[in-house]
């Protein structure tokens, strides 16, 4: 008997992966044992210093979270898969996996005089999942893995998309080297709209 799905194990694996991504988010996430706290303001104290590392959780946090609600909406569309699809994924996933470095750099130094290389970092996280889009849309176009005309149609605007966010990127990613506060202001901002997006896009 065939496999209902033929990409079930794929997702299966993959959804394994942003689940253990998203979980690393929070380990960095801490007041430092050598905090001497006396009272509850020192508490407060010591809390507002973790705020930036909160930040930066919770916005990788919902790159993440959307990332995965894109990639099962982009398994949909196919009824088949591939060698190179898989890999394809597979170098998806290397971005997700890696956001939590970058995520745990940009919360300890976002407010400080040394923020350009973490969120340079942060944004070649960024490109590196573009890119990962990237292939996944060639793949599934070169090995005609889209189940009807409508979901290749699908299929090659995410393509242009992917092409988009990794030229985006990659510019945001050049421009941090001046103004690193200002670019990670602007990604946040655009994730956010993407979350208000994807909440409210009706399902097809």
């Amino acid at each position: 008997m065939s496999e209902p799905n033929p990409n079930s194990r794929l997702e299966a694996f993959c959804d394994g992966v942003f689940a253990i991504a998203l979980t690393l988010l929070i380990i960095d996430i801490r007041i430092p044992s050598a905090t001497k706290i006396n009272n509850t303001a020192d508490f407060w104290h010591a809390l507002g210093h973790a705020a930036p590392s909160i930040f930066a959780f919770v916005l990788s946090f919902t790159i993440i979270l959307i990332t995965w609600v894109n990639h099962h909406n982009a398994l949909k569309l196919g009824n088949k898969s591939s060698a190179r699809f898989i890999y394809a994924n597979g170098f998806l996933l290397l971005g997700v996996v890696f956001m939590p470095f970058p995520t745990s750099l940009l919360g300890e130094y976002i407010l400080t005089n040394h923020a350009a290389p973490a969120v340079i970092l942060y944004e070649i996280t960024m490109g590196l999942q573009a890119l990962g889009w990237a292939l996944i849309t060639y793949a599934a176009l070169r090995d005609n893995i889209g189940k009807n005309e409508k979901a290749n149609l699908q299929i090659r605007k995410n393509g242009q998309y992917a092409f988009y966010a990794f030229g985006f990127y990659t510019l945001c990613a050049i421009i941090a080297i001046w103004f690193p506060l200002t670019i990670a202001i602007i990604t946040t901002l655009i994730w956010i709209v993407w979350l208000i997006h994807g909440i409210n896009i009706k399902n097809e």
